[in-house]
């Protein structure tokens, strides 16, 4: 007999028993002769009437284990009508009889409200215990950091987990201390857990303040390292509504945890409304952020998407990832470099793409400084050109430059590469109808070549974990961060726009290391921070803003428009001539000459040794 079945006769039980009570209420337990006939006659009435309502309004559905204030909302509505259809039928079928009484028609269906939400809460009651009780009593003791919406929810989940046992939960202040949440008792605020966590013996703790500022999830990890409890936190609450995962999919807190951003929020019908049906293309589409590029533009259903790379085993990866995740997506991968100006032509003149994102850069700060400062020139000036005049010879409506920080006050070779390709942009921007936008933006987590990975290899192969500097600080966002402001920047452009990206508070590397080396569950005697000296071409402090340049708001709040020094009539003409010449050029040239067409470009440590120290490259940028 199925489960339904048997909840239906359940309730058709109920009706007859409710029934009965109802009379013996009224009477007081002794029910009239002269009433007994109109019960009798009205019994099965009320039985095929009501019985009939009840399946009607789909009580039968839900799961029995699940049943919660939806299932009670809909026993009411249909309570609630066969309360107003009963008494007019049994008017009609008992009219030879005495009348059924009054307060009857008022009883039944409070006493069937109550059986049948009473049965369904007991049934759940005496499921979970049964399912869950044996598999939490397994499970691992844990500490709830967080008493909100999202803990509500989190607790719910792991109830049904054989991994975890909630012994208690701990919230921002001790106001809520001694309340309970699904039987889980507040234990004090986050500043208890080293107490509580020592007379629980609990070794974890799950951080369940998804909505909260970055600066309070940043504190109540360190609160977690400190007391020697391993850090555990919940999905973002976008991604639980969103059905990605569930609230209960919990993972090990990592350094976008410890740098802590608020997320950010773009306005998808704004980037939708230029990407959605256009032919849109990505140069570097192999690397950290043209890929990224690639991924979000694939959210918002361009016609074709041109994915331009010189790496084949990084176009060849992108390949394999688009057929498995966006197998709907016009991919078109193909194998180029930017200064090649015949291949460019090729490929713009026959895809007329609407928009371009010109992510191709070489980026490494020490590996461009000397023997390689003159292909950082061609690669990042040079081949920004080459791509920016193809542009505009077709026609292209849109290019949006990906820029870098450390274009900003350059002191190194590929920030004056970099800040050189601007101004490429900046030039060509008032030639023909291509709109032209530059996005500046700092050090993204997990890019090729940034500290993070770097740390990490250290403290896996037990350190010791070098930095360049104490006092060196950088900017860090995540790579999917980066890549949607990209898209949101190139939707608001008008042409010739520097747009800045905001990079939240600078970060000390220092105390990155210390942190990620706490993460491990290691200490600072176990694994040394080793000071190697600033790099070639390095800063202790990265800018966003030129100093002769100033800044507007723009409707996003993580973006501002930057007011960039001109480019004179006649500038372009002149770099050409030194960008095409054949012959090799060596470090010191290469500087002298970016001074004298970067204005802000101020080269330092321009006699450090560059060969040597490549190979033992410490973690800084």
């Amino acid at each position: 007999m199925s489960r339904s079945l048997l909840v239906f006769l359940s309730d058709l039980f109920g009706v007859a028993l409710t029934w009965w009570l109802a009379y013996l209420i009224r009477f007081n337990t002794d029910i009239p002769a002269a009433f007994i006939p109109a019960f009798g006659v009205a019994l099965p009435i009320v039985l095929l009437l009501q019985g009939a309502l009840l399946r009607a309004f789909g009580l039968y559905r839900g799961i029995w284990v699940f049943a919660s204030l939806p299932d009670l909302l809909r026993i009411l509505r249909a309570v609630g009508v066969a309360t107003l259809v009963t008494p007019l039928v049994l008017v009609v079928a008992v009219r030879y009889h005495p009348t059924v009484p009054r307060l009857i028609y008022i009883l039944q269906p409070l006493l069937l409200v109550m059986y049948m939400g009473g049965t369904r809460a007991l049934y759940r009651t005496w499921k979970e215990f049964r399912l869950y009780g044996a598999l939490r009593a397994q499970g691992q003791p844990v500490i709830v950091m967080g008493a909100g919406e999202a803990a509500v929810g989190l607790i719910r989940e792991l109830s049904r987990s054989s991994e975890w046992r909630v012994v208690g939960l701990l919230d921002k202040t001790r106001e809520s201390e001694g309340r309970e949440i699904y039987g889980c008792k507040v234990l004090g605020a986050f500043a208890d857990l080293a107490r509580v966590a020592t007379e629980h013996r609990v070794g974890h703790a799950i951080i369940a303040l998804p909505q909260e500022r970055h600066e309070l999830r940043r504190s109540v990890t360190s609160i977690c390292v400190r007391a020697g409890v391993k850090a555990l936190t919940v999905p973002a609450i976008e991604d639980v509504m969103l059905g990605r995962v569930n609230v209960g999919d919990v993972r090990q807190v990592d350094v976008e945890d410890l740098l802590g951003r608020d997320p950010v929020r773009i306005n998808a019908a704004e980037v939708k409304e230029y990407l959605r049906g256009k032919t849109v293309m990505v140069t570097g589409a192999g690397g950290s952020i043209g890929s990224e590029l690639c991924r979000q533009i694939a959210r918002f259903e361009p016609s074709v998407l041109i994915c331009f790379e010189l790496s084949e085993f990084a176009l060849y990866r992108l390949c394999e990832e688009f057929q498995a995740y966006f197998p709907n997506v016009q991919l078109v991968p193909l194998a180029g470099d930017v200064k090649d100006a015949v291949r460019v032509d090729e490929v713009l003149g026959r895809y007329r793409p609407h928009v371009i994102f010109h992510a191709a850069a070489y980026k490494h700060v020490p590996l461009m400084e000397d023997a390689n400062a003159w292909q950082a020139v061609r690669n990042n000036a040079l081949g920004t050109w080459q791509v920016a005049r193809s542009a505009v010879a077709f026609g292209i409506p849109r290019f949006v430059l990906v820029s870098t920080d450390k274009a900003v006050n350059p002191v190194n070779v590929m920030g004056a590469t970099k800040r050189l390709a601007e101004q490429v942009c900046q030039a060509l921007a008032t030639h023909g109808r291509t709109q032209f936008e530059i996005v500046r933006f700092g050090n993204v987590l997990g890019s090729a070549g940034s500290v993070i990975p770097k740390f990490q290899e250290q403290i896996a192969a037990g350190g010791p974990v070098t930095v360049t500097h104490p006092e060196i600080t950088r900017y860090f966002m995540s790579i999917p961060e980066a890549a949607q402001l990209v898209l949101q920047a190139g939707s608001m452009g008008k042409g010739g726009e520097i747009f800045v990206l905001d990079m939240g508070e600078p970060v000390k590397i220092a105390e990155l290391a210390e942190d990620m080396i706490r993460l491990s569950g290691r200490s600072g005697e176990e694994i040394r921070i080793v000071f190697t000296g600033l790099r070639p071409g390095e800063k202790l402090y990265e800018e966003v803003l030129a100093d002769a340049e100033e800044t507007r708001a723009t409707h996003h709040p993580k973006l501002r428009i930057a007011r960039a020094l001109p480019v004179e009539d006649g500038w372009l003409d002149a770099l050409l001539l030194w960008l095409r010449q054949r012959r090799p050029v060596d470090g010191p040239e290469v500087r002298r000459e970016l001074r004298r067409w970067v204005p802000e470009y101020t080269p330092a440590n321009i006699t450090a040794p560059h060969l040597r120290p490549i190979a033992k490259a410490s973690a800084g940028n």
